[in-house]
């Protein structure tokens, strides 16, 4: 099994609690953090630089893109849809291994009628939120499977979204699981969300207010709540046995061999 040294850029995170928070290095990548660190249910530990998750990479300055160099980064899997993409992306593209791999639901495209969010509430909000998790493990097992497969290939991964919150926070929610981390620490990484995006949340708050959209509505669409990653995760249960049963017989995965490529002694 190939070796991954610790990336030099890895030295300088500060330990944020169940993660390695990357966002204060770079000027525009937001929701940016390293899976590294994290310890398993059997006492293991997650290396290091390995596997990244974040917001929108496309719009990183060239020293962002310098400091993503130094994680010798394999792939970079994007789950946006053609229509969430910037013109200004392309430089990212011509330096990184950058694979669309598009789910469709995210953008909250199903909720873009302005009309629609004037009308409804926060509880409306929030069962849109509940209701677009529910089918990630139903409707997308395609694009996670792919996602996992190249964990099993022992690639050093970033993975992506818009927000970084949503279809990435469910991507960790598979990747976390077969690498034997708590749910309860799970839970932890994706609230983080809720930090990292707070500047970006409140200039998106401070545009929508101008449409006539009130913040009550938009406050659930934009954050995360623990509720949200547990609907998919009763899915899985319910539906398919849960999780274990769910990565290595619905998606074909061998979490075994992940937790080999990616877990180091403590």
């Amino acid at each position: 099994m190939p070796q991954h040294p610790m990336s030099a850029s890895v030295t300088e995170m500060p330990l944020n609690r169940t993660q390695f928070d990357l966002q204060p290095l770079f000027e525009q990548v937001q929701n940016i953090r390293d899976l590294g660190g994290k310890i398993t249910s059997d006492g293991r530990r997650i290396q290091t630089g390995r596997l990244l998750r974040s917001a929108n990479p496309g719009l990183a300055t060239a020293a962002d893109i310098t400091r993503l160099q130094r994680f010798n980064i394999d792939v970079v899997i994007d789950f946006r849809t053609e229509g969430e993409k910037k013109l200004l992306e392309t430089p990212f593209a011509e330096v990184f291994n950058w694979v669309a791999d598009p789910i469709m639901v995210g953008n909250l495209s199903q909720r873009s009628d302005l009309l629609a969010l004037k009308n409804g509430t926060a509880q409306d909000s929030r069962a849109f939120m509940i209701a677009l998790y529910r089918d990630f493990p139903l409707q997308y097992q395609a694009q996670y499977r792919r996602f996992l497969q190249l964990a099993e290939k022992n690639r050093n991964i970033l993975y992506h979204c818009t927000a970084g919150k949503d279809r990435t926070g469910f991507a960790s929610l598979l990747l976390l699981s077969a690498l034997g981390i708590d749910h309860a620490d799970i839970i932890a990484d994706y609230l983080e969300s809720n930090r990292t995006n707070t500047a970006g949340n409140a200039q998106l708050l401070e545009q929508v207010n101008k449409l006539g959209l009130s913040a009550e509505v938009m406050v659930p669409l934009l954050s995360v709540e623990a509720a949200y990653l547990d609907a998919a995760q009763q899915v899985i249960n319910d539906d398919h046995g849960g999780m274990q049963h769910y990565l290595e017989i619905v998606l074909g995965i061998d979490a075994a061999l992940i937790r080999e490529n990616y877990l180091e002694s403590v």
